[in-house]
């Protein structure tokens, strides 16, 4: 396993790649990274939004690396990954706000790993469809969008973004083809009350979501928000079954969960469930 572990990081660092495990201090990196596991960070480790609760640099980002895509589809096929994440800073300083890096990273995956599955968690390209579509056209088999928490707190969680716009988002991903695999997560522990979070799983389940996360906000710096709640093991068990009550397919809640948590299994099991029906 340590072995496993070691050979994940030494994969990632000599190909110059960063990963949001490591970025966002993943609570669960030993485990994906020993499996081997582990979601890739394009478009550079400075976001140009300020979200309350990450630990993921913000300010002026560099220009995009032009060989980054290339790079990250040989560590994912030197590390012999069945299933490929992939998300990002936000850069809404470029003009297709990294869209096309992530088409990119795409195609030079499937071109050294056409029988693995590929999931992309992408930011919410303020809205543009047009932005979303060139990622879409690209074929991706999970597309993943995070609303983080419900509609109330965006203001202190979320100041640059909008619950509306991420639902936006999850509905043009579910339009553009029922075999894609819709997926969303959001925290726990921000201030939340247990109706909003039963609210705000609806709708999710309305903008046409496969997979729903589920976990613990963890305050990972001291400039982030603060924990409001720690939630019990029970909870969660309790918001797996109303969102699968929704008619969520899958979901995967827990105090340690993260957005890419058993991501191919998450994956593999709606397909399965979609072969059964």
């Amino acid at each position: 396993m340590l072995r496993d572990l070691h050979g994940t990081k030494s994969g990632l660092r000599g190909s110059c790649l960063s990963s949001v495990c490591e970025e966002a201090r993943c609570p669960n990196i030993t485990e994906c990274f020993s499996q081997p596991s582990a979601t890739f960070l394009i478009l550079g480790d400075v976001c140009t939004r300020s979200c309350g609760f990450c630990s993921v640099r913000k300010g002026t980002p560099a220009p995009p690396d032009p060989d980054e895509a290339v790079l990250l589809a040989q560590s994912a096929a030197g590390m012999g990954l069945k299933h490929v994440v992939i998300t990002s800073v936000s850069r809404d300083d470029l003009p297709d706000q990294g869209a096309g890096a992530f088409a990119r990273a795409i195609r030079e995956v499937r071109k050294r790993l056409p029988d693995a599955s590929v999931e992309v968690l992408v930011p919410d390209f303020s809205g543009r469809e047009d932005l979303l579509g060139l990622v879409l056209g690209e074929g991706p088999d999970v597309l993943n969008h995070n609303v983080e928490t419900v509609d109330r707190l965006y203001p202190t969680v979320r100041p640059q973004a909008r619950m509306e716009t991420s639902l936006k988002v999850l509905r043009a991903a579910r339009e553009w083809s029922e075999g894609l695999v819709v997926k969303s997560g959001l925290m726990l522990g921000l201030g939340e009350e247990e109706d909003e979070v039963a609210r705000l799983l609806a709708r999710l389940q309305e903008a046409g979501c496969d997979v729903v996360t589920i976990g613990q906000y963890l305050r990972p710096s001291r400039r982030a928000l603060p924990v409001r709640k720690y939630w019990r093991p029970e909870d969660f068990e309790r918001f797996s079954d109303l969102a699968k009550s929704t008619g969520i397919r899958y979901v995967i809640s827990g105090p340690l969960v993260r957005s890419s948590y058993r991501a191919r299994e998450a994956f593999e099991e709606v397909l399965s469930g979609r072969g059964r029906s």
